[in-house]
């Protein structure tokens, strides 16, 4: 089932909850059936690997985990604050996202 989620893929997010609490982000892939999103830098993990193609050595290797979406917030284009996302209409009649808090409207 394809839900709308207030974040899309290339959005910046704010982490308000969690280890990673403060940091800021650009959002790399949204698993939508999960309701969680992988962050750029956040929830960092080590995984350790067998000896592949990819890396011939194997070893332990750090990675971004996925975090859940409740815990991230849209940064505001305009201030660079995290903001809440509301929906309308534009003048083409095509859904968009905005910002609340300086009511921009987020590409």
């Amino acid at each position: 089932m394809k839900r709308k989620l207030h974040i899309k893929k290339g959005d910046t997010v704010y982490v308000n909850a969690g280890d990673d609490r403060g940091k800021k982000g650009k959002v790399l892939e949204v698993l939508t059936n999960k309701n969680r999103a992988i962050v750029e830098g956040i929830n960092i993990v080590k995984k350790h690997t067998k000896p592949n193609a990819k890396h011939p050595q194997g070893g332990i290797i750090e990675q971004e985990a996925s975090i859940h979406i409740s815990n991230l917030q849209v940064v505001d284009p305009a201030s660079g604050n995290a903001t809440r996302i509301g929906r309308r209409l534009n003048e083409k009649g095509k859904s968009v996202r905005y910002a609340k808090t300086s009511g921009e409207e987020i590409k």
